[in-house]
């Protein structure tokens, strides 16, 4: 009898060690960025709406343009975690909105995940004055070497006292 309960024990122990470790493997999703409840960017048109008109239908936008201060962009973005592994991006769009100089909307371009292109990162270093010096070439290279700063002033006084 005690061992048919040490049995089910064992089932019912191993039964939960997999569910919860199914249940771990379960993503994370994670949004960032502009998502609001009804964003209908059909509702903009070109050449009949303005500024005012475009932030009463599709709110504050995201960023404005750096350079060119006439486009707005509304940018979210999805991401994906499972367990430790670095998140993946899933989904994101991007909404530019462009004004002419009259303030009314000349373009609006929808950007998806498959548009965006990779960036290669430059790897070069910047090299720096003087010479590469260990710990121990730091540590046993200051020994007997004193500040001048210590022998003259406040310090300096006090040195002469004596």
């Amino acid at each position: 009898m005690s061992r048919n309960r040490f049995g089910r024990t064992a089932a019912l122990a191993a039964a939960l060690t997999l569910a919860g470790t199914l249940g771990a493997c379960a993503p994370i999703v994670d949004r960032h960025g502009y998502v609001q409840e009804g964003f209908d960017v059909e509702s903009v048109r070109i050449g009949v709406d303005n500024r005012q008109s475009v932030q009463q239908k599709l709110g504050s936008p995201s960023t404005r343009g750096t350079f060119q201060s006439d486009v707005w962009y509304y940018i979210s973005q999805e991401h994906q975690q499972r367990m430790f592994f670095t998140p993946k991006v899933t989904a994101r769009q991007v909404v530019a909105v462009r004004f002419a100089r009259n303030g009314l909307v000349s373009e609006i371009e929808t950007l998806e995940l498959e548009d965006g292109q990779e960036i290669a990162l430059v790897e070069r270093e910047t090299p720096t004055r003087g010479r590469e010096t260990t710990l121990l070439q730091e540590f046993f290279g200051n020994i007997g070497r004193f500040n001048d700063a210590l022998r003259t002033g406040a310090m300096g006084d006090m040195i002469d006292r004596r």
